[in-house]
């Protein structure tokens, strides 16, 4: 068993966290991830409204009785969703863990420090880092150049960040980007992190509530089919490549782009439908990190929890002789 100040903090017996992901982080596969002793959270904007999340909420908690938390993302737009009333169903409902991703938390921080909540902020650079600790936050997840979704504008990758951020920090550190296995494990852990996040890896399970033809996606392709869009409105995201993926660059290469020329494209609506819903690979964007190249099978949660441990103790007994 390996103990850090990540399984302290949430209570688990793992130091890996299935983070936040936008229409798949439901009941079914954070309860799974949980139950297998690591540490899950929910993505709150994946429901209409905060009675939608509260449902789910409590539709976990029938699944599991191990801790899990709430991913709540402060998108940039003009109409931005209700936050305080997402917050406040969490705290109602006795969520002790907030993963916030996207703009700078700090005005619901009193909101949730006032409940006892503790916040992990998601981070793409040092800097951002450095000011989520100076904020109050509690612990960070730092997301290198390798992971899916947004991994910020500077293309700094895990080996490098990873250290930096562990030498201005004192609180504790999740590396996200790049992780998929026991070895992984090792060497955040080695890097200076206190755990680390999954989330294209957590895709490839048997719990998560996407298309099999998502899952099977994922284990046939490698490390070099992924692309980054977005690059032209410095809002990257890195995606599975396919034809709409190239429509998209096509776009971009015209220059002067607007996100009213790629919307259509990279809507979050049509991922969920045509790509989540009805398995059609080929006709969406969806986020996906380097780390397919290792992505081999569809275990269950407790599966693949089980097989990265047990990696993870066998190199480091090999390599120093002691777990």
């Amino acid at each position: 068993m390996l103990k850090t100040r990540i399984t302290e903090m949430f209570g688990v017996e793992r130091p890996i966290v299935q983070g936040g992901l936008m229409w798949i982080a439901k009941a079914e596969l954070t309860s799974a991830v949980a139950n297998a002793g690591g540490m899950g959270f929910m993505t709150a904007l994946s429901f209409a409204d905060p009675e939608a999340l509260r449902a789910e909420i409590r539709k976990c908690r029938q699944m599991t009785k191990k801790p899990f938390g709430i991913n709540l993302t402060f998108l940039p737009t003009l109409r931005p969703p209700d936050y305080p009333s997402y917050i406040q169903v969490c705290i109602e409902e006795g969520i002790k863990f907030i993963e916030t991703a996207g703009r700078n938390p700090e005005p619901y921080l009193p909101q949730l420090k006032a409940a006892g909540v503790k916040v992990i902020h998601k981070c793409t650079s040092v800097r951002h880092a450095v000011k989520a600790e100076k904020i109050g936050c509690d612990a960070v997840s730092i997301d290198g150049f390798e992971a899916a979704g947004h991994p910020g504008e500077d293309d700094v990758t895990s080996l490098i960040l990873i250290p930096l951020t562990r030498d201005a920090l004192k609180i504790p550190i999740v590396a996200s980007g790049g992780f998929a296995d026991g070895r992984g494990l090792v060497a955040a852990l080695a890097l200076g992190a206190d755990g680390m996040n999954m989330g294209t890896r957590f895709v490839a399970t048997k719990e998560a509530p996407v298309h099999e033809n998502v899952k099977k996606t994922l284990v046939v392709h490698g490390e070099l089919d992924t692309r980054l869009i977005m690059r032209t409105l410095r809002n990257t995201e890195r995606v599975l490549h396919n034809p709409v993926v190239d429509k998209v660059l096509e776009i971009e290469g015209k220059g002067n782009t607007r996100i009213e020329d790629i919307a259509p494209y990279v809507s979050g609506l049509r991922g969920k439908q045509k790509m989540l819903e009805e398995g059609d690979t080929q006709a969406a964007v969806l986020s996906a990190g380097q780390c397919m190249g290792l992505i081999r099978d569809i275990p269950t949660c407790k599966e693949l929890l089980d097989r990265i441990m047990a990696q993870a103790e066998a190199v480091i007994k090999e390599r120093f002789g002691r777990v």
